[in-house]
């Protein structure tokens, strides 16, 4: 298994981004899914955990078949697709992702927010005695993303916020942003298959970090689209993106 911490920060404090959160992965997962392929929802429903108190499950099939790179298309099934399961329980939350097919496969996200600048150095209590993951900072603002990603209205070098008043982003702007949150991610990727496991444990890493990346810019390029949205408009917003994307990609509300 290959192991990462990322931290990616923002200009949000924690609570203004229980919201910017549910808005941004509702209307990313509905811009993405297109022709059959996208996001898939099979279960969003309220949880309780002993340990954790009260949150939100979601079950996901991500259907994704063409993004794979062509070495993987050779060996996985037209139609493929990957089962998210996430476990809410802000600012705390766990994501795993398995696929039948590829049963040796898994990824597994634990995320903990926090109203700093990535600084908290143990917040997920690693034992010392084992190797510390590596540690990778995020610059939503400066560090290169794919060309495909690319949009000019998300480009927080740019972007100026109208309703926060928040934005441009300049160098450095982590140290000197009120306020300023974290999102800490302890990234897990697994893949047991003799030959292939160091290629595409890197490789899901990537993909992973081009995601996180490109993830956290539209919460903030969305900000003034969700900044004055309450828990109980954000819900409504993502049922309603729920139903459009599987609508979208062809599957009906049972």
């Amino acid at each position: 298994m290959l192991v990462k911490e990322y931290r990616i920060c923002m200009p949000l404090s924690v609570e203004e981004y229980r919201i910017g959160q549910l808005y941004t992965i509702s209307k990313h997962s509905h811009e993405e899914s297109d022709k059959g392929e996208g996001v898939e929802v099979v279960r969003n429903e309220p949880h309780i955990d002993p340990a954790h108190g009260e949150g939100q499950f979601t079950e996901k099939r991500v259907h994704l078949s063409s993004k794979l790179p062509s070495w993987a298309r050779a060996v996985v099934p037209r139609i493929f697709y990957i089962t998210e399961k996430a476990w809410n329980y802000y600012p705390y939350t766990i994501t795993e992702y398995t696929c039948s097919f590829l049963p040796k496969f898994s990824i597994h996200i634990e995320t903990k927010y926090e109203d700093n600048c990535g600084d908290n150095e143990n917040i997920f209590n690693v034992d010392k005695n084992n190797s510390d993951p590596e540690v990778c900072f995020l610059d939503i603002a400066y560090d290169d993303i794919p060309d495909r990603h690319y949009k000019s209205s998300e480009d927080l070098r740019c972007f100026a916020s109208v309703k926060t008043g928040r934005g441009p982003l300049k160098e450095g702007w982590r140290e000197n942003t009120k306020p300023v949150m974290c999102s800490y991610k302890l990234v897990g990727v697994k893949f047991e298959v003799w030959g292939l496991q160091t290629r595409v444990e890197q490789f899901v890493h990537k993909v992973i970090r081009d995601i996180l990346l490109v993830g956290h810019r539209q919460a903030f390029a969305w900000v003034d689209e969700w900044y004055t949205m309450t828990l109980e408009d954000v819900r409504k917003f993502e049922n309603q993106m729920h139903v459009a994307t599987n609508q979208k990609l062809g599957y009906q509300e049972t």
